[in-house]
C-alpha cells in the first residue's frame, strides 16, 4: 500500500506559540479539562456506590470494572474507522451530551431505589461506549484546531491539566460526596458535561465534508487499511510496537503496585496516597518539560528518553528489599519511584501523541489512533490477567522485575529503528 495516496488535508506547520491564546484550542482545552475533573470525581462516586449501595461481590466488582474497558475491545477498530468519515466535532459534542444524560440517570435510580448491579452495569457500559467515541473523535480533531508545529505544546497543556485533574479529582470527589451526597453529585457531574458540550460546540474548526464509502467497500476495508498504514509506516510501525510492549509492562506494574505497597510493604493508606500524589507531581512536571525535550532532542529521542527512564523505578523496586526496611525508607523509595515513573510518562506521552498526529494524513488519523489505542487496551487487559499468575508463582519482586524488563524491551525497539531520529518537523507521509 502506498502511504501517499491517502487523502490528506493537514493544517499548515505554523510557528509553535502558547496555544491557549488560540481561541479554538482554549475552548477545546477548557472542555477537556472540566470533563477530566468531572470524570475523576465521578470515578470516586461510582466506586463508593459499587461497594456501599450495590454491595457488589468481588466478582461483580471485576465485571463492573471490565465494562468500562469492554467497548474498546469490541468496538475500538470500528469507531476509529467511523471517525475518518464522520464530523469529529459533532461527534465530540453529541457524546458529551450523551454523557450528561447518562449521568443524570444515576440520581433518578438512586432516589427511586432502582440502582442495582444490572442498572449500574448498564450505566457504566453506556459511559464506556460514549467515552470511546469521544476519545476517538478528540485525538484526530486536535490537528485541525492547532498548527502541526504547536501540537507538542497543545498536548503538553492537555497533559498538565489532565494530571492535575486526575490527582486532585479523587479527593475532591470524596469531599463532595460527603457534603452533598451521591444524587446531587451526579447532578453536578451532568451539569459539568453540559458546560463541556457548550464549549465544544463553540470551537471553530474546518472539517472536510465526509466522503461516502465507495460501492463494494465496507467498514472492514477501512479498518484493514488503517492497520496496514500503521504497521507498514517506516516510523509508526516501531512506535506502535514499542507502545504495545510498553502497555504490557505497564499492565504488570500497575496491577502489582497497590498490593505490593499496601500488603508486602505494609504502608498505611495515607502513605500510599502520598506516593500516588508524588506520581501526579511527576506527571505534571514531565508534561511541562516535554515541549522543550521535543525541541532539543527530537520526538524520537524524547520518546526513547521516557522509555529508558521508566525502567529505573521498577528495577529499583524489584532489586531493593524494602520489606525489611523501616516505613520511612520504604515510603521514600516508593514515592521517588512513582515520581520518576510518572515524570517519564509525562515526557514521552506528549511527544508520542504529537508525533503521531503530525505525520499522519487527516484521512486516516481516526483509524491510526484507533489501531494503536485498541491494541494497547487488548495488551493491557491480558497483561493484567497474566500478572495474577506471575504473582502467584513468582512473587512480588520477580514480577516487578519482569515488568521492568518489558519496559526495557520497549526502549530497545526504538533504539534499533528509524524512529530514534524522528522529529516533529517530519512531513506527513
Amino acid at each position: 500500500m502506498n502511504n501517499d495516496v491517502l487523502p490528506s488535508a493537514p493544517v499548515p506547520l505554523g510557528r509553535a506559540r502558547e496555544v491557549l491564546r488560540h481561541p479554538s484550542f482554549a475552548l477545546f482545552w477548557s472542555a477537556t479539562t472540566i470533563r477530566t475533573f468531572g470524570g475523576a470525581i465521578a470515578g470516586v462516586a461510582f466506586q463508593v456506590l459499587i461497594v456501599t449501595t450495590v454491595h457488589a461481590t468481588p466478582m461483580q466488582i471485576s465485571i463492573l470494572n471490565a465494562l468500562g474497558v469492554a467497548p474498546y475491545l469490541v468496538l475500538g477498530f470500528i469507531v476509529g474507522a467511523l471517525m475518518d468519515r464522520w464530523r469529529r466535532q459533532r461527534t465530540l459534542v453529541l457524546t458529551t451530551v450523551g454523557r450528561a444524560v447518562t449521568l443524570a440517570v444515576v440520581p433518578v435510580l438512586l432516589l427511586t431505589g432502582a440502582l442495582n448491579f444490572w442498572s449500574l452495569g448498564a450505566v457504566i457500559l453506556v459511559l464506556g461506549v460514549l467515552t470511546l467515541f469521544s476519545d476517538s473523535a478528540a485525538q484526530p480533531l486536535l490537528p485541525r484546531i492547532v498548527p502541526r508545529g504547536s501540537l507538542v505544546m497543545a498536548n503538553a497543556r492537555l497533559g498538565q491539566s489532565g494530571t492535575v485533574a486526575q490527582t486532585a479529582g479523587p479527593p475532591l470527589g470524596g469531599v463532595l460526596l460527603n457534603l452533598i451526597g451521591a444524587p446531587l453529585l451526579f447532578v453536578f457531574e451532568a451539569a459539568v458535561n453540559v458546560v463541556a458540550a457548550v464549549l465544544q460546540a463553540r470551537i471553530k474548526v474546518k472539517e472536510p465534508k465526509p466522503e461516502p464509502r465507495p460501492p463494494g467497500r465496507y467498514v472492514g476495508h477501512d479498518i484493514i487499511e488503517g492497520m496496514q498504514y500503521t504497521y507498514r509506516h517506516r516510523t509508526l510501525r516501531p512506535l506502535a510496537l514499542s507502545v504495545h510492549v510498553w502497555f504490557l509492562g505497564n499492565s504488570i506494574v500497575t496491577t502489582v503496585f497497590a498490593v505490593y505497597a499496601l500488603r508486602e510493604l505494609a504502608l498505611p493508606a495515607w502513605a500510599f496516597g502520598v506516593a500516588l500524589a508524588a506520581g501526579g507531581v511527576g506527571g505534571f512536571i514531565g508534561a511541562m518539560i516535554a515541549p522543550r525535550a521535543g525541541s532539543w532532542l527530537g520526538a524520537g529521542r524524547s520518546i526513547l528518553l521516557g522509555r529508558i527512564l521508566v525502567v529505573i523505578p521498577w528495577l529499583t523496586l524489584a532489586l531493593t528489599p524494602l520489606a525489611q526496611s523501616s516505613t520511612a525508607i520504604a515510603l521514600t523509595v516508593v514515592v521517588a519511584a512513582q515520581f520518576l515513573y510518572c515524570l517519564a510518562m509525562g515526557t514521552e506521552d506528549t511527544n508520542e501523541i504529537s508525533y503521531r498526529q503530525s505525520v499522519v494524513p487527516d484521512g486516516i488519523q481516526g483509524r491510526m489512533n484507533a489501531t494503536i489505542r485498541t491494541v494497547n487496551r487488548i495488551v493491557f487487559f491480558f497483561g493484567a490477567l497474566l500478572t495474577g499468575l506471575m504473582l502467584t508463582f513468582f512473587g512480588y519482586h520477580l514480577t516487578i522485575g519482569i515488568g521492568a524488563g518489558v519496559f526495557f524491551l520497549a526502549a530497545l525497539i526504538i533504539v534499533f529503528s528509524p524512529l530514534r531520529n524522528a522529529r516533529q518537523e517530519d512531513t506527513v507521509t
